[in-house]
């Protein structure tokens, strides 16, 4: 169980660390990119949002959102990461996607806890926060399947966003198990048997806020590079939705590659607040899942 909690760890910090240093490239150009840093590859704050360097956005925030909600609940519970979501909206955040933004509101003038089935909610804003939700449900993945939709219909609803989310939360959860690569590929395999718009094996660069687009640029880089330092590095590079891009794939490199394997110049520069908490919340949310507690797999 240490190694399984060691593993959470990384994959939370993974997630923030991504999240960090895709910031700086967000909305930029591969070309762009060349241009300013030549390769992007350290936590240097800037980008169109000016953050000081190691302060994260909306990805690793609404995944805190949840993490808080469901430790201080020990328990599932919906209506208190609403809450936490709706708190963080008033609190004036840095960035918050508009598909966000409205489901919140939803929630807090109407109390509506799904937002109706959209054909243009197909954006990366529930995948991006389901690392907390893989944590907590680890050991049952039909837990894993109801809770990632519930919390992603929140803001989010629509197949494409509903299966990434499943299957990212899947994926983080065999990583975090010691699951070897040919296991995650199979796993993306599945996601593209059921949905072939998510097709990677002929990559085309494209790294926007669509999720299919944040997905093939996580899973090429996941599966064409050797290493964490090396996946995060070739997916920010890509710019586009570059911190969701890089959360993603920080929150998947992270539990599979494990802590030991983020860089150290980069975990010096997220912000010290931000990182303590990550390192506190993770094992407490596995200490609340199916597998920690022994429980069978819901029915």
């Amino acid at each position: 169980m240490s190694e399984v909690l060691s593993r959470a760890q990384g994959a939370f910090l993974g997630l923030a660390l991504g999240d960090a240093l895709g910031a700086t490239t967000e909305f930029m150009t591969p070309g762009e990119i060349r241009s300013r840093f030549g390769v992007h590859r350290k936590i240097i704050g800037g980008g169109w949002l000016h953050l000081k360097a190691g302060r994260v956005t909306d990805d690793t925030e609404m995944s805190l959102c949840i993490a808080r909600a469901l430790v201080a609940a020990g328990d599932w519970d919906l209506n208190a990461i609403a809450d936490n979501f709706v708190a963080w909206m008033r609190s004036k955040p840095i960035d918050i996607g508009a598909t966000c933004r409205r489901g919140i509101r939803d929630y807090m003038l109407k109390g509506q806890m799904e937002c109706r089935r959209n054909e243009w909610d197909a954006g990366n804003g529930a995948v991006m926060r389901m690392l907390p939700v893989a944590l907590f449900t680890l050991g049952d993945e039909q837990l894993l399947a109801r809770c990632a939709l519930e919390q992603a219909r929140l803001t989010h609803n629509h197949p494409l966003s509903d299966a990434a989310c499943i299957t990212v939360g899947r994926m983080v959860q065999q990583a975090l198990a010691g699951a070897d690569r040919q296991t995650l590929h199979a796993l993306s395999r599945e996601l593209v048997a059921a949905h072939p718009n998510f097709r990677f094996n002929d990559y085309r660069g494209h790294a926007g806020g669509y999720v299919v687009e944040t997905l093939q640029t996580v899973f090429h880089y996941l599966f064409t590079t050797a290493t964490f330092e090396e996946c995060l590095v070739g997916v920010v590079n890509q710019g586009g939705d570059a911190d969701t891009t890089g959360a993603i794939a920080g929150m998947i490199a992270g539990a599979f590659y494990g802590p030991e394997a983020l860089p150290g110049s980069w975990l010096r520069r997220l912000d010290a607040g931000v990182r303590s908490e990550i390192l506190a919340l993770a094992p407490q949310l596995v200490g609340l899942s199916p597998r920690a507690h022994g429980r069978s797999p819901s029915p």
